[in-house]
């Protein structure tokens, strides 16, 4: 079954670390993982979860707890995309309660949540957890950081038939609390490994406090065509960020905790199908999200610790790729965990504005529940509404909508040809999304 799920992923060979959790986990002790972001640690565990699956159990037989709803998304599409035989549903916060409650009728085998969310179906009966043999606790130090140590503990002490714990981490924790009752874990520790030590680029630019919105807006431009994230560290300084971006008409989305949950899934779902180039956002995008290979970190303002600072970049150069961080930078500013010397990029007076990106996305007032699948979605655009295979983009299919990535010269034709028409005998309802 792994041959087959890491054919399913492309996968040719698997990294040091991931052979070595494999290893571990195959001898049926506990795993401590420690390794950074970007390193694979999602198949690291998932790896070891499919070949303790049985298909004679009906119910879930591998809990996996993580800190957002966006990580847990994002390891659902993992497991569907290594195309087992088994099923695997996510549940958090924000989403309907009615919905999973269904899902959850129909016993997945795997089931992927917040803690809060999981607590919540385990205190109402809506799930059978006796069958639960593995637990996977996913960026267990973000978890703590969250708050989420109640939860997690009601829930890993409602667990009676664990066979196996594997905890996952970024950081290099002094102490595991007890609650998680590791019993000898097997410690699989890549948290300085050289090999996978990113090829990052640290750039400074230099702007007295009171510029530092006009020198944020002229890097952007220069670098605005390439993936970017901006992070800050309050949620205000990323509204005041968009406020300026949107007055000079430069295209960008914002992220961070303050947001409904539909606006930040739609946002990171815009960034990932290349609608917008540019995501500002705060250290909630550092770590455990489906994005893509991002080029350029700017670092509007520096964290306050060097671990976020390591999180944020390792946003960029992952897996053997390239990357810049930029730090913008006053005059009195003083990080003692910045290296010495630091290039410094001198910006010009004015660049020009960059070009809105190939892509736009489209919003379906329909999903999942409505049996529409991806290949509905494709065969109508291509067929009746005249697209090639080329102006299709990413196409994401939720429970009740979905979203698809079309060529920006051919969004008004296309709305206009499938005005009226229908998908699976419904009326169809297309807009872009705003």
């Amino acid at each position: 079954m792994i041959e087959n799920a890491l054919k399913r992923l492309k996968i040719t060979a698997l990294n040091e670390m991931q052979e070595s959790s494999v290893k571990a986990a195959k001898a049926d002790r506990d795993v401590l993982l420690i390794a950074p972001t970007g390193s694979g640690k999602t198949l690291a565990f998932l790896l070891p979860v499919i070949s303790n699956l049985k298909p004679d159990v009906k119910g879930v037989q591998t809990l996996i707890l993580v800190p957002s709803r966006e990580l847990a998304l994002q390891i659902e599409q993992v497991f569907k995309q290594m195309g087992t035989p088994f099923k695997a549903n996510c549940c958090y916060g924000g989403h309907a309660v009615r919905i999973e409650k269904n899902n959850l009728a129909h016993p997945p085998s795997v089931l992927i949540g917040t803690p809060g969310r999981i607590a919540y179906h385990l205190e109402r009966h809506n799930f059978d957890e006796s069958f639960i043999e593995t637990l996977v606790l996913d960026e267990f130090d973000k978890a703590l950081e969250f708050g989420f140590e109640a939860d997690m503990s009601y829930v890993i002490g409602s667990l009676l038939s664990l066979k196996q714990r594997i905890l996952t981490s970024a950081t290099k924790m002094e102490e595991i609390p007890a609650f998680v009752k590791l019993n000898k874990p097997a410690e699989v520790d890549f948290s300085r490994n050289i090999e996978i030590k990113p090829d990052l680029k640290l750039k400074k630019v230099m702007a007295p406090a009171a510029d530092k919105l006009e020198v944020l807006f002229k890097l952007l431009s220069k670098i605005g065509s390439k993936n970017t994230l901006v992070f800050c560290n309050h949620r205000e300084t990323v509204d005041r960020i968009s406020d300026l971006l949107f007055e000079h008409g430069l295209g960008h989305d914002v992220f961070h905790g303050g947001m409904e949950q539909f606006d930040r899934e739609k946002a990171l779902l815009k960034f990932r199908n290349g609608s917008h180039k540019i995501l500002v956002t705060t250290d909630l995008a550092a770590r455990g999200l489906d994005i893509p290979e991002v080029e350029y970190i700017v670092h509007y303002q520096l964290p306050y610790t060097e671990d976020a600072y390591i999180h944020r970049n390792g946003r960029t150069a992952r897996m053997n790729a390239k990357g810049t961080a930029y730090a913008i930078l006053t005059p009195e500013e003083n990080y003692k965990y910045l290296p010495e010397n630091i290039e410094e990029e001198i910006l010009s007076d004015k660049y020009k504005l960059p070009e809105a990106s190939d892509w736009v996305t489209l919003y379906l007032a329909h999903g999942k529940k409505d049996k529409i699948n991806k290949i509905d979605i494709v065969g109508l655009f291509l067929q009746k509404g005249g697209l090639l295979k080329d102006d299709l983009g990413l196409i994401e299919v939720k429970d009740t909508t979905s979203y698809i990535a079309v060529k920006r010269n051919k969004v008004d034709k296309l709305l206009k040809i499938l005005s009226g028409e229908k998908i699976k005998g419904k009326k169809l309802k297309l807009e872009i999304a705003s």
